[in-house]
């Protein structure tokens, strides 16, 4: 049985900055750079390290991926981070046409996604650069959900020739899976095993959905519970697997609704096996500052109200 201490939680952007750092001391073609955030991207940790090897950019990301870009040209591995709102959105055009195009070797590490940003508001919230990301061709994006799954999807990423996008939230997270824990870019996890609903998640809303699917089997339903790190490429069999067992999937994501993991998991059911499914995530606006506790609850995806409409919905 699963059991997480959701009282002890452990930083994933930290997982990156330790990652990144260890993996710098065995191949010395990783660089790092940043566009002068690498205390708040954790890119500081290999910094320190290797100094010669880091490179601030300053408040410039298009500078921060053609730059990337270059050095990837030249036999380097780049990870280019900033805060995931400003990689994906002002940086749009360099990725598509400079990296994506040519399949470049740059790793796009987006810092602080989704709405658990907290205080620092809308301008910082980005709620739409998965679906920014997936849609372009090359690219692969993983939204891991707890230390561990971090640290072995950095490094998926420095091994993988090509364009990688990694989200990470700033909110810390309990730990989810330990060292045996094997990361698999073809695979979903199914984490907890039901008949009654599929729930469909990643990044920092893993242990939220975790503890829903407890509140859900105190009610007497048992929920599916799948974590699925990687949207792109995305494991179809899982998907469609759990939810020919279970005939009704819910997708929770600190993302819009639009363009993320819903969109890519309707796409899938749609096209091969047709069920009802129910969205959960920022409903088509902008986020707001409050601490991410209070967003979580706002935006009803906070353990308690994911339940509350896990059971709304079945009882429909």
């Amino acid at each position: 049985m699963l059991k997480i201490n959701y009282d002890s939680k452990k930083s994933i952007r930290g997982a990156f900055g330790e990652e990144l750092a260890e993996l710098g001391g065995k191949c010395s073609q990783i660089v790092a750079l940043d566009a002068d955030l690498s205390g708040s991207t954790q890119t500081s940790v290999f910094a320190k390290k290797f100094p010669e090897r880091f490179f601030d950019v300053g408040i410039a990301e298009q500078d921060l991926m053609t730059t990337a870009l270059g050095l990837s040209l030249t036999g380097k591995i780049p990870f280019a981070a900033t805060f995931a709102v400003f990689a994906t959105g002002r940086a749009y055009d360099q990725i598509r046409n400079s990296i994506c195009y040519q399949k470049a070797n740059v790793k796009i590490i987006g810092a602080h996604g989704g709405i658990t940003v907290g205080e620092d508001g809308a301008s910082h919230q980005a709620l739409e650069d998965i679906s920014l990301m997936r849609g372009l061709p090359n690219m692969t994006v993983i939204v891991p959900g707890d230390y561990e799954q971090t640290r072995q999807a950095v490094r998926y990423a420095a091994e993988y020739e090509g364009p990688v996008y990694i989200r990470l939230s700033r909110m810390n997270v309990p730990d989810v899976y330990d060292k045996n824990y094997k990361f698999n870019i073809n695979q979903a996890v199914v984490l907890k095993e039901g008949c009654d609903v599929s729930l469909f998640t990643n990044g920092d809303l893993l242990s939220e959905v975790l503890r829903a699917s407890e509140i859900l089997e105190r009610a007497g339903i048992l929920a599916e519970v799948v974590n699925v790190p990687v949207v792109k490429p995305l494991d179809v069999d899982s998907i469609i697997n759990s939810v020919q067992k279970t005939h009704f999937a819910v997708t929770i994501e600190n993302h819009s609704i639009i363009g993320g993991l819903g969109s890519a998991v309707c796409e899938v059911l749609s096209e091969r096996a047709p069920h009802k499914v129910v969205r959960l995530g920022v409903c088509d606006t902008f986020g707001q500052s409050g601490t991410p506790e209070e967003l979580l609850k706002f935006y009803e995806l906070d353990a308690e109200s994911i339940a509350k409409r896990v059971i709304v919905e079945l009882k429909k």
